[in-house]
Protein backbone atom coordinates (compact mmCIF):
# COMPACT_ATOMS: atom_id res chain seq x y z
CA UNK A 1 0.00 0.00 0.00
CA UNK A 2 1.47 3.42 -1.09
CA UNK A 3 2.03 6.17 1.42
CA UNK A 4 0.47 9.41 2.04
CA UNK A 5 1.59 12.10 -0.40
CA UNK A 6 1.91 15.77 0.32
CA UNK A 7 -1.27 17.32 1.50
CA UNK A 8 -3.61 17.61 -1.62
CA UNK A 9 -3.17 20.66 -3.88
CA UNK A 10 -6.25 22.76 -3.47
CA UNK A 11 -8.42 23.06 -6.76
CA UNK A 12 -8.83 27.15 -6.59
CA UNK A 13 -8.44 30.28 -4.35
CA UNK A 14 -10.04 29.86 -0.54
CA UNK A 15 -11.19 33.18 -1.37
CA UNK A 16 -13.19 32.43 -4.44
CA UNK A 17 -15.50 29.09 -2.28
CA UNK A 18 -19.47 30.03 -1.17
CA UNK A 19 -19.51 29.73 2.21
CA UNK A 20 -22.70 31.89 3.14
CA UNK A 21 -26.35 31.03 3.00
CA UNK A 22 -28.33 31.01 -0.23
CA UNK A 23 -31.91 32.46 0.36
CA UNK A 24 -34.44 34.27 -2.11
CA UNK A 25 -31.50 34.21 -4.71
CA UNK A 26 -29.53 36.20 -2.52
CA UNK A 27 -26.05 34.95 -0.39
CA UNK A 28 -26.65 35.84 2.85
CA UNK A 29 -24.96 35.61 6.44
CA UNK A 30 -26.94 33.38 9.05
CA UNK A 31 -29.38 35.52 11.74
CA UNK A 32 -27.52 34.60 14.36
CA UNK A 33 -24.21 35.45 12.50
CA UNK A 34 -22.85 31.05 13.82
CA UNK A 35 -20.12 29.41 11.60
CA UNK A 36 -18.34 25.76 11.22
CA UNK A 37 -15.88 24.73 10.13
CA UNK A 38 -15.29 21.68 7.63
CA UNK A 39 -12.18 19.67 6.54
CA UNK A 40 -9.84 17.47 4.56
CA UNK A 41 -10.29 14.48 5.45
CA UNK A 42 -6.83 13.39 4.12
CA UNK A 43 -5.27 15.65 6.92
CA UNK A 44 -7.49 16.96 9.21
CA UNK A 45 -7.04 20.73 8.50
CA UNK A 46 -9.46 22.97 8.32
CA UNK A 47 -10.00 24.05 4.34
CA UNK A 48 -13.14 26.93 5.04
CA UNK A 49 -15.49 28.06 7.77
CA UNK A 50 -19.13 27.92 7.09
CA UNK A 51 -22.24 29.91 7.76
CA UNK A 52 -24.68 27.70 10.50
CA UNK A 53 -27.87 28.29 9.39
CA UNK A 54 -30.73 27.73 12.41
CA UNK A 55 -34.35 27.26 12.56
CA UNK A 56 -34.63 31.45 11.74
CA UNK A 57 -32.33 30.62 8.72
CA UNK A 58 -34.74 27.86 7.41
CA UNK A 59 -38.12 30.15 8.19
CA UNK A 60 -36.48 32.66 5.83
CA UNK A 61 -35.43 30.15 3.52
CA UNK A 62 -39.22 28.87 3.25
CA UNK A 63 -41.09 31.88 3.37
CA UNK A 64 -38.99 32.54 -0.48
CA UNK A 65 -39.71 29.04 -1.17
CA UNK A 66 -43.69 29.75 -0.74
CA UNK A 67 -43.87 33.00 -2.55
CA UNK A 68 -41.58 31.45 -5.43
CA UNK A 69 -44.11 28.63 -6.05
CA UNK A 70 -47.20 30.66 -5.78
CA UNK A 71 -46.43 33.60 -7.08
CA UNK A 72 -42.62 34.74 -8.37
CA UNK A 73 -41.98 34.03 -11.98
CA UNK A 74 -40.96 30.48 -11.13
CA UNK A 75 -45.33 29.36 -10.87
CA UNK A 76 -46.07 31.07 -14.51
CA UNK A 77 -42.72 29.14 -16.35
CA UNK A 78 -44.02 26.66 -18.77
CA UNK A 79 -42.72 23.40 -18.30
CA UNK A 80 -40.38 23.72 -21.16
CA UNK A 81 -38.43 26.32 -19.61
CA UNK A 82 -38.49 24.42 -16.44
CA UNK A 83 -36.52 21.58 -18.59
CA UNK A 84 -34.32 24.34 -20.69
CA UNK A 85 -33.17 26.02 -17.06
CA UNK A 86 -32.07 22.45 -16.02
CA UNK A 87 -30.00 22.22 -18.94
CA UNK A 88 -28.58 24.86 -18.77
CA UNK A 89 -27.30 24.13 -15.28
CA UNK A 90 -26.07 20.79 -16.02
CA UNK A 91 -23.70 22.72 -18.87
CA UNK A 92 -22.77 24.85 -16.78
CA UNK A 93 -21.71 21.92 -14.54
CA UNK A 94 -20.24 20.45 -17.34
CA UNK A 95 -17.94 23.32 -18.25
CA UNK A 96 -16.98 23.40 -14.42
CA UNK A 97 -16.64 19.54 -13.94
CA UNK A 98 -12.68 19.41 -13.28
CA UNK A 99 -12.71 21.89 -10.44
CA UNK A 100 -16.09 20.26 -8.49
CA UNK A 101 -14.58 17.00 -8.44
CA UNK A 102 -11.48 18.21 -7.18
CA UNK A 103 -13.56 20.32 -4.49
CA UNK A 104 -15.57 17.44 -4.21
CA UNK A 105 -12.45 15.20 -3.52
CA UNK A 106 -11.08 17.66 -1.24
CA UNK A 107 -13.94 17.89 0.86
CA UNK A 108 -15.36 14.54 1.57
CA UNK A 109 -12.43 12.75 0.83
CA UNK A 110 -13.54 10.70 -2.12
CA UNK A 111 -10.90 9.52 -4.71
CA UNK A 112 -10.73 12.01 -8.30
CA UNK A 113 -11.38 9.18 -10.11
CA UNK A 114 -14.56 8.56 -8.38
CA UNK A 115 -15.50 12.13 -8.23
CA UNK A 116 -14.96 12.64 -11.82
CA UNK A 117 -17.45 9.50 -12.41
CA UNK A 118 -20.13 11.27 -10.25
CA UNK A 119 -19.90 14.47 -11.90
CA UNK A 120 -20.90 12.24 -15.15
CA UNK A 121 -23.59 11.59 -12.81
CA UNK A 122 -24.62 14.28 -12.00
CA UNK A 123 -24.76 16.10 -15.51
CA UNK A 124 -26.71 12.75 -16.75
CA UNK A 125 -29.08 13.50 -14.29
CA UNK A 126 -30.29 16.94 -14.79
CA UNK A 127 -30.67 16.30 -18.15
CA UNK A 128 -32.42 13.20 -17.89
CA UNK A 129 -35.14 15.53 -15.51
CA UNK A 130 -34.55 18.11 -17.54
CA UNK A 131 -36.04 15.94 -20.57
CA UNK A 132 -38.94 14.79 -18.25
CA UNK A 133 -40.22 18.79 -17.40
CA UNK A 134 -42.86 19.05 -20.39
CA UNK A 135 -43.93 15.30 -20.31
CA UNK A 136 -45.39 15.11 -17.02
CA UNK A 137 -48.87 14.47 -17.91
CA UNK A 138 -52.43 13.54 -16.31
CA UNK A 139 -55.13 11.52 -18.02
CA UNK A 140 -58.51 11.55 -19.33
CA UNK A 141 -60.46 9.24 -17.13
CA UNK A 142 -63.81 7.48 -18.43
CA UNK A 143 -66.62 8.05 -16.34
CA UNK A 144 -70.17 6.97 -16.10
CA UNK A 145 -73.31 9.76 -16.99
CA UNK A 146 -72.65 13.20 -18.55
CA UNK A 147 -69.34 14.23 -17.12
CA UNK A 148 -65.55 14.85 -18.43
CA UNK A 149 -63.43 13.83 -15.32
CA UNK A 150 -59.59 14.03 -15.95
CA UNK A 151 -56.09 14.54 -13.73
CA UNK A 152 -53.70 17.24 -13.19
CA UNK A 153 -50.38 16.31 -12.18
CA UNK A 154 -49.27 19.29 -9.78
CA UNK A 155 -46.09 20.10 -7.47
CA UNK A 156 -46.45 18.58 -3.88
CA UNK A 157 -45.05 22.03 -3.11
CA UNK A 158 -42.40 23.07 -1.20
CA UNK A 159 -39.81 20.08 -0.79
CA UNK A 160 -37.22 20.18 2.21
CA UNK A 161 -34.23 18.14 1.03
CA UNK A 162 -31.43 16.54 3.40
CA UNK A 163 -28.31 15.13 1.72
CA UNK A 164 -25.85 12.85 3.15
CA UNK A 165 -21.90 13.53 2.86
CA UNK A 166 -21.21 10.46 1.07
CA UNK A 167 -22.01 11.53 -2.34
CA UNK A 168 -22.82 15.34 -1.83
CA UNK A 169 -22.96 16.60 -5.48
CA UNK A 170 -24.59 12.79 -6.80
CA UNK A 171 -27.29 13.00 -4.17
CA UNK A 172 -28.15 16.56 -4.92
CA UNK A 173 -28.76 16.11 -8.60
CA UNK A 174 -30.94 13.19 -7.27
CA UNK A 175 -33.07 15.46 -5.25
CA UNK A 176 -33.04 19.04 -7.23
CA UNK A 177 -33.95 17.05 -11.22
CA UNK A 178 -36.68 15.55 -10.12
CA UNK A 179 -38.00 18.49 -7.83
CA UNK A 180 -37.73 21.36 -10.04
CA UNK A 181 -38.81 19.16 -13.09
CA UNK A 182 -41.92 18.99 -12.02
CA UNK A 183 -42.43 22.48 -10.63
CA UNK A 184 -41.88 22.37 -6.51
CA UNK A 185 -39.41 24.80 -5.10
CA UNK A 186 -36.66 23.68 -2.65
CA UNK A 187 -34.82 24.30 0.86
CA UNK A 188 -32.05 21.55 0.82
CA UNK A 189 -29.94 20.93 4.03
CA UNK A 190 -26.06 20.29 2.89
CA UNK A 191 -24.46 17.31 5.14
CA UNK A 192 -22.39 19.62 7.67
CA UNK A 193 -19.25 17.86 6.86
CA UNK A 194 -19.15 18.56 2.76
CA UNK A 195 -21.15 21.73 2.48
CA UNK A 196 -18.86 23.14 -0.29
CA UNK A 197 -19.94 20.93 -3.36
CA UNK A 198 -23.38 22.42 -2.72
CA UNK A 199 -22.51 25.98 -2.10
CA UNK A 200 -20.89 25.86 -5.66
CA UNK A 201 -23.99 24.30 -7.09
CA UNK A 202 -25.76 27.23 -6.22
CA UNK A 203 -23.56 29.65 -7.68
CA UNK A 204 -24.73 28.04 -10.77
CA UNK A 205 -28.11 27.62 -10.53
CA UNK A 206 -28.22 31.00 -10.26
CA UNK A 207 -26.32 32.04 -13.47
CA UNK A 208 -28.67 29.30 -14.85
CA UNK A 209 -30.89 31.94 -14.48
CA UNK A 210 -33.08 30.09 -11.78
CA UNK A 211 -35.50 32.85 -10.23
CA UNK A 212 -34.71 33.84 -6.63
CA UNK A 213 -36.46 31.13 -4.05
CA UNK A 214 -36.68 28.74 -6.16
CA UNK A 215 -33.36 26.55 -4.91
CA UNK A 216 -32.10 27.79 -1.24
CA UNK A 217 -29.17 26.18 0.19
CA UNK A 218 -28.94 26.31 4.67
CA UNK A 219 -25.99 24.88 5.64
CA UNK A 220 -26.09 23.85 9.60
CA UNK A 221 -26.61 20.57 11.64
CA UNK A 222 -29.63 18.20 11.98
CA UNK A 223 -30.12 18.82 15.40
CA UNK A 224 -31.07 22.58 14.62
CA UNK A 225 -31.61 23.37 10.82
CA UNK A 226 -32.55 19.78 9.70
CA UNK A 227 -35.06 19.61 12.32
CA UNK A 228 -36.46 23.19 11.88
CA UNK A 229 -36.94 22.05 8.30
CA UNK A 230 -38.83 19.01 9.20
CA UNK A 231 -41.27 20.54 11.47
CA UNK A 232 -42.04 23.35 9.39
CA UNK A 233 -45.59 23.47 8.76
CA UNK A 234 -45.19 25.21 5.55
CA UNK A 235 -42.93 22.48 4.01
CA UNK A 236 -45.09 19.75 2.41
CA UNK A 237 -42.27 17.32 1.80
CA UNK A 238 -39.14 16.04 3.26
CA UNK A 239 -36.91 13.81 1.12
CA UNK A 240 -33.90 12.28 3.25
CA UNK A 241 -31.32 10.51 2.27
CA UNK A 242 -28.69 9.08 5.58
CA UNK A 243 -29.13 6.77 8.09
CA UNK A 244 -32.35 4.78 9.61
CA UNK A 245 -31.98 6.10 13.03
CA UNK A 246 -32.42 9.89 11.56
CA UNK A 247 -35.12 8.91 9.57
CA UNK A 248 -37.22 7.42 12.64
CA UNK A 249 -36.39 10.91 14.17
CA UNK A 250 -37.68 12.51 10.93
CA UNK A 251 -40.86 10.27 10.59
CA UNK A 252 -41.86 11.20 14.05
CA UNK A 253 -40.75 14.97 14.20
CA UNK A 254 -43.58 14.99 10.65
CA UNK A 255 -45.69 13.76 11.85
CA UNK A 256 -47.45 16.88 13.41
CA UNK A 257 -47.66 18.11 9.80
CA UNK A 258 -48.51 15.27 7.91
CA UNK A 259 -45.93 16.06 5.68
CA UNK A 260 -44.85 13.79 2.81
CA UNK A 261 -41.65 12.00 3.75
CA UNK A 262 -39.39 9.97 1.23
CA UNK A 263 -35.76 8.02 2.80
CA UNK A 264 -33.59 6.17 0.67
CA UNK A 265 -31.55 5.07 3.70
CA UNK A 266 -28.84 2.48 4.85
CA UNK A 267 -28.25 -1.23 3.80
CA UNK A 268 -26.73 -4.78 4.39
CA UNK A 269 -26.78 -5.92 1.65
CA UNK A 270 -25.79 -9.70 0.49
CA UNK A 271 -23.62 -10.44 -1.87
CA UNK A 272 -23.64 -13.83 -2.56
CA UNK A 273 -20.91 -16.11 -4.95
CA UNK A 274 -21.76 -19.60 -5.74
CA UNK A 275 -19.24 -22.33 -6.64
CA UNK A 276 -20.06 -21.88 -10.50
CA UNK A 277 -18.84 -18.27 -10.73
CA UNK A 278 -16.64 -16.98 -12.62
CA UNK A 279 -14.01 -17.18 -9.68
CA UNK A 280 -12.18 -13.78 -11.11
CA UNK A 281 -15.05 -11.72 -12.04
CA UNK A 282 -16.49 -12.56 -8.68
CA UNK A 283 -13.76 -11.59 -7.05
CA UNK A 284 -13.56 -8.56 -9.03
CA UNK A 285 -17.36 -7.71 -8.33
CA UNK A 286 -16.71 -8.18 -4.32
CA UNK A 287 -13.72 -6.00 -4.03
CA UNK A 288 -15.38 -3.28 -5.74
CA UNK A 289 -18.73 -3.97 -3.87
CA UNK A 290 -17.18 -3.09 -0.90
CA UNK A 291 -14.09 -1.56 -1.04
CA UNK A 292 -15.20 1.46 -3.53
CA UNK A 293 -15.33 4.63 -1.96
CA UNK A 294 -13.85 3.28 0.97
CA UNK A 295 -17.09 1.52 1.93
CA UNK A 296 -18.83 4.46 2.49
CA UNK A 297 -21.58 3.64 0.45
CA UNK A 298 -25.08 2.63 1.17
CA UNK A 299 -25.41 -0.40 -0.92
CA UNK A 300 -21.99 -1.75 -0.38
CA UNK A 301 -21.24 -5.49 -0.12
CA UNK A 302 -20.88 -6.25 3.32
CA UNK A 303 -21.60 -9.25 3.88
CA UNK A 304 -20.50 -11.72 1.67
CA UNK A 305 -21.57 -15.34 1.12
CA UNK A 306 -19.18 -17.42 -0.45
CA UNK A 307 -20.19 -21.34 -1.25
CA UNK A 308 -17.52 -23.28 0.97
CA UNK A 309 -16.38 -25.51 -1.71
CA UNK A 310 -14.30 -22.36 -3.55
CA UNK A 311 -14.34 -20.29 -0.07
CA UNK A 312 -10.31 -20.69 0.81
CA UNK A 313 -9.90 -19.75 -2.63
CA UNK A 314 -11.81 -17.02 -2.61
CA UNK A 315 -10.37 -15.53 0.06
CA UNK A 316 -7.02 -15.63 -1.01
CA UNK A 317 -7.65 -13.84 -3.81
CA UNK A 318 -9.86 -11.50 -2.44
CA UNK A 319 -6.90 -10.78 0.12
CA UNK A 320 -4.25 -10.68 -2.13
CA UNK A 321 -6.01 -8.18 -4.13
CA UNK A 322 -7.13 -5.72 -1.08
CA UNK A 323 -3.26 -5.52 -0.05
CA UNK A 324 -2.54 -4.03 -3.31
CA UNK A 325 -4.92 -1.47 -2.68
CA UNK A 326 -3.00 2.16 -3.07
CA UNK A 327 -3.88 4.20 -0.32
CA UNK A 328 -3.23 8.09 0.17
CA UNK A 329 -4.03 11.87 -1.65
CA UNK A 330 -7.60 11.62 -2.73
CA UNK A 331 -6.42 14.45 -5.47
CA UNK A 332 -3.79 11.82 -6.87
CA UNK A 333 -5.07 9.90 -9.83
CA UNK A 334 -3.27 7.05 -9.01
CA UNK A 335 -5.03 6.56 -5.42
CA UNK A 336 -7.85 3.93 -5.45
CA UNK A 337 -8.68 4.81 -1.80
CA UNK A 338 -8.91 7.93 0.13
CA UNK A 339 -9.79 8.99 3.78
CA UNK A 340 -13.04 8.21 5.60
CA UNK A 341 -14.77 11.42 5.72
CA UNK A 342 -14.28 11.97 9.67
CA UNK A 343 -12.31 11.05 12.57
CA UNK A 344 -16.14 10.07 13.70
CA UNK A 345 -16.58 7.77 11.36
CA UNK A 346 -12.57 6.78 11.39
CA UNK A 347 -13.29 5.54 15.21
CA UNK A 348 -16.57 3.96 14.31
CA UNK A 349 -15.06 1.84 11.44
CA UNK A 350 -12.29 0.24 13.88
CA UNK A 351 -14.41 0.05 17.01
CA UNK A 352 -16.18 -2.61 14.68
CA UNK A 353 -13.34 -4.28 13.69
CA UNK A 354 -12.54 -4.23 17.36
CA UNK A 355 -16.12 -6.08 17.85
CA UNK A 356 -15.57 -8.83 15.26
CA UNK A 357 -12.17 -9.93 16.98
CA UNK A 358 -13.98 -10.32 20.21
CA UNK A 359 -16.96 -11.91 18.64
CA UNK A 360 -14.99 -15.10 17.08
CA UNK A 361 -14.71 -13.27 13.43
CA UNK A 362 -11.12 -14.18 12.24
CA UNK A 363 -9.43 -11.02 10.84
CA UNK A 364 -7.44 -11.54 7.66
CA UNK A 365 -6.68 -8.18 6.88
CA UNK A 366 -6.08 -4.66 7.79
CA UNK A 367 -8.72 -3.67 11.06
CA UNK A 368 -6.46 -0.87 11.86
CA UNK A 369 -5.96 3.14 11.29
CA UNK A 370 -3.38 3.72 8.24
CA UNK A 371 -1.12 6.42 8.11
CA UNK A 372 0.09 9.24 10.76
CA UNK A 373 -2.39 11.78 9.79
CA UNK A 374 -6.11 11.97 8.10
CA UNK A 375 -8.71 9.70 8.76
CA UNK A 376 -7.61 6.10 7.06
CA UNK A 377 -8.88 2.93 7.48
CA UNK A 378 -7.09 -0.38 6.19
CA UNK A 379 -8.91 -2.47 3.70
CA UNK A 380 -9.88 -5.09 6.00
CA UNK A 381 -11.62 -8.69 6.07
CA UNK A 382 -13.11 -10.74 8.44
CA UNK A 383 -13.20 -14.57 7.40
CA UNK A 384 -15.93 -17.33 9.00
CA UNK A 385 -18.37 -14.35 10.17
CA UNK A 386 -21.43 -15.73 11.83
CA UNK A 387 -25.10 -14.31 10.86
CA UNK A 388 -25.29 -12.88 14.38
CA UNK A 389 -22.43 -11.00 14.76
CA UNK A 390 -22.37 -7.43 15.00
CA UNK A 391 -20.50 -7.01 12.16
CA UNK A 392 -23.01 -9.04 10.34
CA UNK A 393 -25.87 -7.04 11.42
CA UNK A 394 -24.65 -3.62 11.87
CA UNK A 395 -23.84 -1.05 8.67
CA UNK A 396 -20.16 -0.84 9.58
CA UNK A 397 -19.84 1.90 6.59
CA UNK A 398 -16.38 1.53 6.03
CA UNK A 399 -13.95 -0.86 4.17
CA UNK A 400 -15.03 -3.55 6.20
CA UNK A 401 -16.54 -6.89 4.68
CA UNK A 402 -17.11 -10.51 6.74
CA UNK A 403 -17.10 -13.66 4.69
CA UNK A 404 -20.01 -15.71 5.49
CA UNK A 405 -19.68 -19.30 3.98
CA UNK A 406 -22.83 -21.25 3.14
CA UNK A 407 -23.82 -24.72 1.49
CA UNK A 408 -27.06 -24.38 -0.43
CA UNK A 409 -29.33 -21.87 -2.41
CA UNK A 410 -32.36 -22.22 0.14
CA UNK A 411 -30.38 -21.62 3.20
CA UNK A 412 -28.43 -19.01 1.59
CA UNK A 413 -31.49 -16.67 0.30
CA UNK A 414 -32.71 -16.97 3.97
CA UNK A 415 -29.77 -16.22 5.78
CA UNK A 416 -29.54 -13.53 2.85
CA UNK A 417 -33.32 -11.83 4.14
CA UNK A 418 -32.35 -12.06 7.80
CA UNK A 419 -31.91 -8.45 8.07
CA UNK A 420 -33.80 -5.02 8.85
CA UNK A 421 -32.08 -3.64 5.63
CA UNK A 422 -33.55 -4.62 2.12
CA UNK A 423 -31.42 -2.07 -0.29
CA UNK A 424 -29.50 -3.94 -2.69
CA UNK A 425 -28.40 -7.47 -3.21
CA UNK A 426 -26.28 -9.30 -5.77
CA UNK A 427 -25.44 -12.90 -7.26
CA UNK A 428 -22.46 -14.29 -8.75
CA UNK A 429 -23.29 -17.26 -11.45
CA UNK A 430 -23.39 -18.71 -14.49
CA UNK A 431 -26.41 -20.94 -13.89
CA UNK A 432 -29.27 -18.19 -15.47
CA UNK A 433 -32.12 -20.05 -13.58
CA UNK A 434 -30.17 -19.84 -10.03
CA UNK A 435 -29.80 -15.84 -11.02
CA UNK A 436 -33.65 -15.29 -11.18
CA UNK A 437 -34.50 -17.61 -8.88
CA UNK A 438 -32.60 -15.10 -6.35
CA UNK A 439 -33.57 -12.12 -8.09
CA UNK A 440 -37.15 -13.00 -7.29
CA UNK A 441 -36.45 -14.36 -3.63
CA UNK A 442 -34.22 -11.68 -2.16
CA UNK A 443 -35.93 -8.61 -0.34
CA UNK A 444 -33.43 -6.13 -2.20
CA UNK A 445 -34.66 -2.65 -3.85
CA UNK A 446 -31.83 -3.71 -6.54
CA UNK A 447 -30.35 -7.09 -7.55
CA UNK A 448 -27.51 -7.00 -9.39
CA UNK A 449 -26.57 -10.23 -11.33
CA UNK A 450 -22.66 -10.59 -12.22
CA UNK A 451 -21.72 -6.91 -11.44
CA UNK A 452 -22.03 -4.57 -8.54
CA UNK A 453 -23.07 -1.13 -7.60
CA UNK A 454 -24.47 -0.75 -11.31
CA UNK A 455 -27.06 2.10 -10.67
CA UNK A 456 -28.36 4.89 -12.94
CA UNK A 457 -30.14 7.78 -13.11
CA UNK A 458 -32.95 5.82 -15.14
CA UNK A 459 -33.45 3.01 -13.11
CA UNK A 460 -35.55 2.89 -9.84
CA UNK A 461 -33.62 3.26 -7.12
CA UNK A 462 -34.96 2.40 -2.99
CA UNK A 463 -35.36 0.17 -0.27
CA UNK A 464 -37.69 -2.35 1.10
CA UNK A 465 -37.88 -2.84 4.98
CA UNK A 466 -35.64 -0.49 6.56
CA UNK A 467 -33.71 0.78 4.08
CA UNK A 468 -36.04 3.35 3.16
CA UNK A 469 -39.45 4.36 1.88
CA UNK A 470 -40.41 5.45 -2.14
CA UNK A 471 -38.07 5.60 -5.02
CA UNK A 472 -35.18 7.99 -6.61
CA UNK A 473 -34.37 8.04 -10.22
CA UNK A 474 -36.48 6.96 -12.95
CA UNK A 475 -39.65 7.94 -13.80
CA UNK A 476 -41.03 6.65 -10.33
CA UNK A 477 -39.21 9.07 -8.44
CA UNK A 478 -42.05 11.59 -10.10
CA UNK A 479 -44.79 10.38 -8.05
CA UNK A 480 -42.92 11.67 -4.81
CA UNK A 481 -42.58 14.83 -6.67
CA UNK A 482 -46.77 15.81 -7.67
CA UNK A 483 -49.79 15.28 -6.31
CA UNK A 484 -52.70 14.06 -8.34
CA UNK A 485 -55.86 16.20 -8.85
CA UNK A 486 -59.01 15.11 -10.35
CA UNK A 487 -61.25 17.73 -12.06
CA UNK A 488 -64.99 16.45 -13.38
CA UNK A 489 -67.25 18.60 -15.53
CA UNK A 490 -70.86 18.43 -15.90
CA UNK A 491 -71.63 18.56 -19.52
CA UNK A 492 -74.40 19.23 -21.19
Amino acid sequence: MTTLAAAPRLPMQTKNWQTKLLIDGQWVDPVDGKSFETYNPATGEVIAVVAEGNAKDIDKAVQAARRALESGPWSRLDAADRGRLLFKLADLVEKEKEQLAQLESLNCGKTITDSRGDLEGVINTLRYYAGWADKIEGKTVPVRGSFLSYTLRQPVGVVGQIIPWNFPLLMLAWKWGPALACGNTVVMKPAEQTPLTALRMGELALEAGFPPGVINLVNGFGETAGDALVVHPDVDKIAFTGHVDTAKIIQKRAADTLKRCTFELGGKSPNVIFADADMQQAVDGAFHAIYFHGGQCCTAGSRLFVEESIKDEFVRRLVEKARQRRIGDQLDPATEQGPQVSREQQEKILHYCDLGQKEGARLVLGGKRWGDKGFFVEPTVFDNVADHMTIARDEIFGPVVGILPFKSFDEVVDRANKTYYGLAAAIFTKNIDKAHLFARAVKAGTVWVNCYHVVDTTTPFGGFKMSGQGRENGEAVLEHYTEIKTVTIKLG
